[in-house]
């Protein structure tokens, strides 16, 4: 790794902490913005990985979108540290795909308790309208929120 990535890398973990039960909008970022999950395969490995690991019950994913060269992930943490989750989801779906997939690092936001959940999944999951590839949510094949 370079200095100059890992230094953001480090900004990226500054004042990061783990606290059980909070609930995180994280997002994680191919390697050289690389569009990944174009692949319906390499997308559907992304999920599965996601769900897998959701059955050990370290957390609980309440809204997710796999867009082509990044993941929108909403979880609730219910043990263990953010990192540790986010590296192992990461270090196995790239491990399935046979190839380094991942920027290092991730960008992650602890919800305030007062903030509407359900407001946030919608913005998560219309990412793929904003970003003009459908013209209607449904129509996207990698997403999916808790209160469907």
């Amino acid at each position: 790794m370079s200095k100059e990535a890992y230094a953001a890398s480090s900004r990226l973990r500054r004042g990061r902490s783990s606290v059980v039960n909070q609930v995180y909008l994280v997002t994680a970022v191919t390697l050289g913005r690389a569009r990944v999950f174009d692949d319906l395969s390499a997308a559907r490995t992304l999920i599965l990985t996601m769900r897998e690991d959701a059955r050990r019950g370290s957390h609980e994913t309440l809204a997710f979108v796999v867009m082509p060269d990044h993941l929108h992930w909403l979880l609730q943490l219910h043990e263990g540290s953010l990192s540790e989750l986010v590296g192992r989801v990461k270090s196995i779906s790239a491990r399935r795909l046979g190839t380094r997939v991942w920027q290092d690092g991730f960008h992650d936001r602890a919800l305030r308790v007062e903030e509407d959940l359900v407001t946030v999944a919608r913005y998560v999951v219309a990412n793929p309208l904003r970003a003009r590839l459908v013209e209607r949510v449904g129509d996207y094949p990698h997403w999916d929120a808790v209160w469907l």
